[in-house]
């Protein structure tokens, strides 16, 4: 298989009534999300992961590797609230069969630089030979990761075994600089959904982590940036920047992801585990109909899967 790059979205994990996990909902996910252009597909907190068992969250990681069965790259995030956890998931995932794993630091503490380089080193060292993607999540924990941290992880274990997805604002000139300190070797995902895609990938990126309920678009856009169209990609950024500027939690951005999906027939249902934090009001949901429609009549639209 190809290096992991391109397309790789995070997966909405789809639940049934009583709130256990949906498989069929899974699969269909899964099938349409390769449809509609995808390199690949990521399990990240954006899949609820904080409110799952561990047990669940092993249990949704080796679903969607077996539904997958090696048509595209697979990546499960590892990131956990003790060193001990998090490589018990990444020694899980390296037998699962996965891609690449995905870390974050703990979302509950923050340690210091000396204890975070060891959570990371960890977790590298369980990965075996594969790669590490280091996820800055400042957008969800509010602490960056120094980015002297992260060159230094990078000269330890080189480009092949570690990866990045920052996060952290200012998005644009972080990545430069992350790119300039490893010096230009780096590979990098962007981070931001989708918002900066146009103007990360004149950084320098190597692919995109966005949600899963607008994966068409962000094909069609990453296909144009690959082509030189930038007069095309312009106009898909331009109608997908409204649809999701206003996502601005873990909460609101499943809410969202799970509407859209429902709208476009993949999941049966929008439920969610609880509590939350995120009202999806019928405004809110008529603005987002509005907007979804627009990006429809620029992007093209979803491709519908055959079968139910």
């Amino acid at each position: 298989m190809s290096r992991l790059s391109g397309v790789l979205p995070v997966i909405s994990t789809p639940f049934t009534e009583t709130l256990d996990l949906d498989r069929n909902g899974l699969d269909r996910e899964l099938d349409w999300l390769l449809l509609n252009g995808a390199d690949g597909v990521v399990v990240a907190m954006v899949s609820e992961l904080p409110r799952l068992t561990p047990v669940e969250r092993q249990e949704l990681g080796e679903a969607v590797i077996d539904r997958i069965a090696g048509r595209a790259h697979t990546v499960l995030s590892v990131g956990a609230e003790s060193t001990d956890q998090a490589v018990r998931y990444t020694r899980h995932a390296v037998r699962s069969g996965v891609s690449a794993v995905m870390a974050n630091p703990p979302l509950t503490v923050s340690v210091g630089t000396d204890q975070l380089r060891a959570y990371f080193r960890s977790i590298i060292d369980a990965a075996e030979h594969l790669p590490v993607v280091i996820q800055d999540a400042s957008g969800y924990i509010g602490t960056p990761i120094g980015l002297d941290l992260l060159a230094q992880l990078f000269d330890e274990y080189g480009p092949e075994r570690v990866m990045f997805k920052p996060e952290a604002q200012p998005l644009g000139p972080r990545l430069s600089k992350l790119l300039e300190i490893t010096g230009g070797e780096a590979k990098v995902f962007e981070g931001s959904g989708g918002v900066a895609l146009l103007e990360s990938f004149r950084r320098g990126i190597v692919g995109t982590m966005p949600g899963a309920d607008l994966i068409w678009a962000i094909s069609a856009l990453w296909r144009a940036l690959s082509d030189g169209d930038f007069a095309r990609a312009y106009d898909v950024t331009a109608a997908l920047v409204p649809l999701l500027s206003s996502l601005s939690s873990l909460d609101s951005y499943v809410a969202v992801e799970k509407y859209l999906l429902v709208k476009q027939g993949v999941i049966d249902g929008e439920y969610r585990r609880q509590p939350t934090d995120f009202d999806f009001d019928e405004i809110a949901r008529a603005e987002t109909d509005e907007l979804f429609d627009r990006l429809t009549a620029i992007a093209g639209g979803p491709r519908i899967l055959q079968e139910r």
